[in-house]
């Protein structure tokens, strides 16, 4: 048992979306690296392009902040467990397949609603998508990973509910407040580790989703109380943004 499990995940407050929204971004034109150079230290398995969702790149992209972020979290975890990241950078494409699909479904599911609440509840598991600069979808920006655990021989770690499932028990703290047997209470103190780690690392966490972190984002800001956000819209370098450059071609 170690102190990282040993600590309880207090209840973290509900995002207030219009607020996030509303802070500034200051981009400080950190470029996107690749994170699988980061093995062995850091696993990575690109998962939506695994699963073959269109669109979806084969490699989990993150700004330097990120990435030297989550090497000290996969150095600090506690023995005996990984980090894995699943996804980080994220196409607009992707984000507006990700958004209008669960929405269809959720609109199928809980048709007595009215509109505003199943866009809250869709919202609670995909953010909207958006490229505007000045409110981004948070994983265009390069500053949003989703992580996961795993043991020693890189085995996913069960944490209560699968990656990307949308129901309560995809909730952070879920397991404060529902562990009740061994299993139960590995759950959580595995979320725990999680939380803590990144949190000590300087990440923020969506309360929806246990694997969700982000650093540098708006909503990395609203949550440490940071007066801005340091990355806006962001995409990988390609062989032709590097041509514009070197013949002086701008953008």
């Amino acid at each position: 048992m170690t102190d990282s499990t040993l600590r309880p995940i207090a209840d973290i407050a509900d995002p207030q979306w219009e607020a996030i929204a509303a802070i500034p971004i200051v981009d400080d034109g950190m470029p996107l690296h690749a994170l699988s150079l980061a093995a062995p230290a850091l696993r990575v398995h690109p998962i939506y392009h695994a699963l073959g969702v269109s669109g979806a790149v084969p490699e989990c992209w993150a700004r330097e902040a990120v990435y030297r972020r989550l090497l000290m979290v996969a150095r600090s975890l506690p023995e005996g467990l990984g980090l894995v990241v699943l996804d980080a950078w994220r196409p607009y494409v992707v984000q507006r397949h990700f958004y209008d699909t669960l929405l269809r479904m959720v609109e199928t599911r809980y048709a007595d609603l009215d509109e505003s609440d199943l866009r809250a509840m869709t919202r609670a598991f995909v953010s909207p998508p958006s490229d505007q600069p000045e409110c981004p979808s948070p994983h265009l920006t390069g500053g949003a990973v989703d992580v996961a655990l795993c043991d020693d021989d890189g085995m996913l770690l069960e944490m209560g509910s699968a990656f990307d499932e949308a129901r309560p028990a995809s909730h952070t703290v879920h397991f404060e407040h529902h562990a009740h047997d061994a299993t139960t209470r590995t759950y959580r103190d595995r979320r725990r580790a999680l939380y803590h780690t990144m949190w000590d690392a300087g990440f923020a966490n969506l309360p929806s989703e246990w694997w969700h972190y982000s650093y540098g984002d708006q909503m990395w800001a609203w949550y440490r109380r940071e007066s801005r956000a340091v990355f806006g819209p962001s995409s990988p370098d390609t062989l032709e943004k590097r041509w514009q450059r070197s013949l002086g071609l701008g953008d």
